[in-house]
């Protein structure tokens, strides 16, 4: 099967969160099971031409009523045979950031910019005689290709071609003024019969949740949440009227860099039948944080970013959050590594230096995420809403049990403690308030202290459990199949 990934992001070459982790691990385990992948999106300015292939002659693309010539770049994802092809417009692309920057956090271009991305993709397959099956577009950036591939494209080569769209966040949708509408290329008949109208405004993610021939997002729960009012961001309507057209798969992890049995960025590796080793990623993490050393004490970790969703508030919030009282009144010690809101990046170093068992890392490390979750023995994730959530299951493979609330992809990945049998990976807390967070966290502490067999088994369970891209692969070859068996 012939499979285009559309997308704003992919990593290694540009990443703001886990859609660039997906998008590119998906499109390696396609690959291996034998499909044609290839990845189009923007060749960002931080993205070194020197470093790629340029395919030779100017491409011409139409969204709206211009003519935009673009150039055409080459890379591979590492290590592999996927190809990479990125779009060269200096105007549109040429900047620091990938939809705005820290002054301008949402570029007032990004209607024309994407649009772009989205007549390329169409123009890209023409230029190297190559038809997908499918064209899997990826969030509200890349919406427009499937729209454009309903509307537009699908009376000519690409008659046979199907698209499947990924809601990976349903919190972003590229909600702009409609007067922007005429750069997508489409007609104004359109705007109402894709799905664009939104309160008198446009809207990519909707179009696309309206056009796309099936739609997938990034856990099972998920799935479900985002068809009810408290977690659909209004669109769960739309989602509600095509739920036989939505699917929940849960991303996967990429083993060859997350795992503790060859992790080059922790003190110490270890598997399942060398746990033991596991406290001397423990004795390190202590040591690099500024805590006091010590074995016995239960150490919980937290790796995020300061934003509502997290659950940030009801934790670190000043007036009435509950980091504070975890760490005042019970016997335990927290790190953190994180960064965004000012607020509470600001809450973090005020409790940094109130608390002697509390230290926080403002920013990201790449080497701190890896050590904290090999050296934490719980790891605390309270988000509001996960659409599927990565750190939840790095710990869990790293036998640091998960403190989590019963949302998305945690729901689908952590099972709660039962203290009477021992069963269960992690501790599960429904509501999200700080009551419930300071209880929960309790609760994982009373284990350690009154249950250490039980906390030894669960993380031996933990670890055991798997998480690889290939399962994730095979469920959505089974959607791109039913979108090809509706359009033919």
């Amino acid at each position: 099967m012939k499979i285009l990934m559309v997308t704003s992001e992919a990593v290694p070459f540009a990443k703001t969160g886990g859609l660039a982790d997906a998008v590119s691990a998906l499109s390696l385990a396609l690959s291996k099971e034998g499909h044609d992948v290839r990845i189009i999106m923007p060749r960002y300015y931080r993205i070194d031409r020197k470093k790629l292939e340029h395919l030779s002659g100017a491409m011409a693309v139409h969204p709206g009523y211009q003519e935009i010539w673009t150039g055409v770049y080459k890379g591979m994802l590492p290590d592999s045979t996927v190809p990479v092809y990125f779009i060269d417009h200096e105007q549109s692309y040429g900047r620091d950031g990938i939809y705005g920057v820290p002054g301008e956090t949402d570029f007032n271009d990004n209607p024309q910019r994407f649009s772009l991305l989205g007549h390329a993709a169409f123009q890209l397959c023409k230029k190297i005689e190559w038809i997908p099956d499918i064209i899997h577009a990826h969030d509200w950036a890349a919406a427009l290709a499937p729209i454009l591939l309903k509307f537009n494209e699908r009376h000519g080569v690409f008659k046979n071609t199907a698209s499947v769209f990924t809601i990976h966040n349903i919190g972003y949708q590229g909600v702009y003024g409609k007067h922007l509408f005429p750069y997508t290329g489409l007609n104004w008949d359109n705007f109402y019969a894709a799905g664009f109208e939104d309160w008198d405004r446009m809207n990519f993610l909707k179009g696309a949740l309206v056009s796309s021939d099936k739609l997938t997002t990034v856990s099972p729960t998920y799935a479900k949440e985002i068809q009810r009012p408290e977690y659909g961001f209004r669109m769960d309507g739309i989602l509600r009227y095509r739920s036989n057209d939505v699917t929940g798969i849960l991303n996967g992890v990429d083993t060859d860099i997350w795992n503790p049995e060859k992790d080059p960025l922790i003190a110490s590796t270890y598997g399942v039948k060398s746990i033991k080793k596991k406290l001397l990623n423990k004795e390190a993490l202590q040591k690099h944080m500024g805590l006091p050393v010590n074995p016995d004490i239960p150490l919980v970790g937290m790796i995020t970013r300061l934003v509502d969703q997290k659950g940030v508030a009801e934790l670190f919030g000043p007036t009435y959050g509950s980091a504070y009282r975890i760490c005042s009144e019970i016997e335990l010690q927290m790190v953190v590594l994180g960064s965004g809101e000012a607020w509470c990046e600001a809450e973090l170093s005020a409790l940094n230096q109130s608390l002697p068992n509390f230290s926080a890392y403002i920013g990201y490390d790449e080497a701190l995420s890896h050590l904290i979750e090999a050296g934490s023995d719980f790891f605390l994730m309270p988000s509001r809403y996960e659409p599927c959530g990565l750190n939840q299951m790095y710990s869990l493979l790293y036998g640091t049990l998960p403190i989590v609330r019963n949302t998305g992809g945690l729901a689908d990945t952590v099972i709660n403690y039962n203290e009477q049998t021992g069963e269960g990976t992690g501790f599960v807390l429904d509501h999200l308030s700080p009551q419930s967070i300071y209880d929960t966290t309790g609760w994982a502490a009373y284990a350690w202290y009154n249950k250490p067999e039980h906390i030894k088994e669960m993380k031996l369970r933990a670890m055991k459990q798997k998480f690889g891209w290939d399962v994730s692969a095979k469920k959505y070859v089974d959607v791109y199949n039913a979108a090809l068996k509706d359009i033919r």
